[in-house]
């Protein structure tokens, strides 16, 4: 999101505020393994965003400050870290930028979305979700615990 610009721009994705939708991948960029698929915006979230360039808040790119793009949130990520009260020495519990990343899916897959969409809207192949995230998907043994019930009656 932060090279995101707000209007289509060479070697940048951008965000559509009229149609609603974040493209991720910049028009000259190469497809890659790496998905960076087209999504709609959350409403709410893109509320925000056109209150934003209309106010001039952000002009060119979604993120800017004092007027510039923000390219990289490496440096202000431990600030936020520390003012959301996450901050710890201990390395298994550090809360990185994709911690954020893993929180939604997790999210999206915990309220039953179908895993189809969790995939395309976030960019992991089914099969990373199914590896990594299938503990959180409501009744993905439900069949089998019924059948282990019914087993030796």
């Amino acid at each position: 999101m932060c090279g995101a610009a707000t209007i289509p721009t060479i070697g940048r994705g951008y965000v559509d505020l009229e149609k609603g939708i974040f493209k991720r991948k910049p028009d000259d960029k190469k497809e890659t393994s790496k998905r960076q698929p087209t999504v709609p915006i959350p409403p709410r979230l893109l509320a925000h965003m056109r209150r934003w360039h209309r106010l001039g808040i952000s002009r060119r790119a979604v993120i800017e400050f004092n007027g510039k793009p923000v390219r990289s949130v490496r440096e202000g990520w431990a600030s936020v870290v520390e003012l959301a009260g996450l901050a710890t020495e201990n390395k298994q519990e550090k809360v990185i930028r994709h911690t954020m990343r893993h929180t939604a899916i997790t999210w999206y897959l915990d309220q039953g979305v179908d895993i189809e969409k969790v995939s395309l809207y976030c960019g992991v192949s089914v099969a990373t979700i199914r590896k990594t995230y299938r503990h959180v998907m409501p009744g993905t043994f439900d069949d089998l615990l019924d059948a282990a019930h019914q087993i030796g009656r």
